[in-house]
């Protein structure tokens, strides 16, 4: 007797479709379970030390440095500018890109409690999604177990505090991990919309949009491709970047050179290299400086080094040309010096040599390695917000 329900069977496709979603279920799972146990034992820090300075811990994780500058735009909208006697500085918003503070906005709308919760979930949100985009692109370049523990180091770094602060770093990372996963994987329209929006994120976005029109250009050239979606990946990525800084230039009557004025009148130029090499002599010939000053030139030489060991490895192109212009940005900008491991925070690739050595050693080691680095990036994520005196 008929049951009056029609039997579906399922394609060949659509259950492999299944079999890989269940598949990669537990592996996401375990890359989150890495990263929320490093970073929220950072908050726990975090919030222990607000309270220890009495200081409120949710105005500290949303309303430190630029976070302000992010509220001031997802409530008012762009116009505001800031200037300071003593240094002659001339602060604009419009040196800010729009989709972080769109994001706040859109997520106060619909959540209680105003921007600023708004502005850390939003980061939140993104810093678990780039989490487990460095996973993919560790499995895919180094394997699945050192995937797992670059996902650990990057959550470690000094500098990681930033992934809990209502900043663009976190979105920024999510963006530029899962574009270069894609480059990987071949898919040119999802990367190139990634990188649209990594360039509407923060000046570094140029990076991405940088590594998916080099990558175009590289497979048009050299391996002859001629598919649409190449070019139109290489002409589509800048687009959000571009966009952006000819919008300032617009508002500023400047079109080509508004924004760039706009950094200069904050400090910020590129120098190729040279307020940094200042710096790195005043350290290096014990002058009197900040600690802040001090751990930077530390951490900007690791930079080198750690590029050089990525350089070495033959990683693939695409994380090899986003890492080395985050790397010239970083190097060759002048202002806000203490600011540059930030900078250089979403240039997870530089973690994958130091996360294939790991790889190989005993689980225990591994493990004690990530915890004691997490242990110090904890304790440096506390000073740099409760105590030093320099941006962040």
């Amino acid at each position: 007797m008929a049951t009056g329900r029609a039997s579906v069977s399922a394609s060949p496709l659509e259950v492999r479709a299944v079999k890989a979603v269940r598949s990669a279920a537990p592996v996401t799972v375990l890359a989150l379970g890495v990263f929320g146990a490093v970073r929220g034992a950072g908050v726990l820090v975090l919030t222990l030390g607000s309270w220890w300075a009495g200081r409120d811990p949710l105005k500290v994780l949303g309303g430190s440095w630029d976070s302000v500058w992010y509220l001031g735009i997802a409530a008012h909208g762009y116009g505001r500018t800031q200037m300071w006697a003593d240094t002659g500085s001339i602060q604009s918003d419009y040196a800010f890109f729009p989709l972080y503070p769109l994001l706040m906005r859109l997520g106060a709308a619909v959540l209680p409690g105003g921007l600023v919760p708004a502005g850390i979930l939003v980061a939140w949100t993104c810093a678990a999604a780039a989490a487990v985009g460095v996973y993919r692109v560790g499995e895919a370049v180094i394997g699945p177990r050192a995937g797992l523990l670059l996902v650990g180091l990057w959550a470690a770094l000094p500098h990681a505090v930033v992934l809990t602060l209502a900043y663009t770093e976190p979105l920024l990372a999510a963006l530029a991990a899962w574009a270069l996963y894609c480059l990987l994987r071949g898919r040119w329209l999802a990367a190139a919309g990634l990188a649209v929006l990594a360039g509407l994120t923060r000046p570094t976005g140029l990076a991405v949009a940088a590594a998916v029109s080099g990558m175009a250009l590289h497979a048009v050239l050299v391996r002859r491709r001629r598919e649409p979606e190449v070019w139109a990946a290489g002409l589509l990525a800048p687009a959000g970047w571009a966009g952006y800084v000819l919008a300032v230039g617009a508002r500023t009557h400047d079109p080509l050179g508004g924004y760039f004025a706009v950094q200069r009148r904050w400090g910020s130029r590129f120098d190729f290299g040279y307020g940094a090499l200042r710096s790195a002599e005043r350290v290096l010939t014990g002058g009197h400086v900040p600690l802040a000053t001090t751990v930077t030139v530390v951490l900007l030489g690791a930079a080198g080094l750690l590029a050089a060991a990525l350089l070495m490895d033959r990683i693939p192109l695409p994380l090899l040309a986003y890492t080395a212009v985050l790397l010239v940005i970083a190097y060759g900008g002048a202002g806000f010096f203490e600011s540059k491991p930030r900078f250089l925070l979403p240039a997870f690739p530089l973690l994958l040599p130091v996360a294939a050595v790991m790889a190989r050693a005993r689980p225990r080691t591994a493990v004690v390695v990530t915890a004691v680095l997490a242990g110090l990036g904890h304790g440096y994520g506390l000073y740099l917000l409760l105590v030093a005196r320099v941006p962040l």
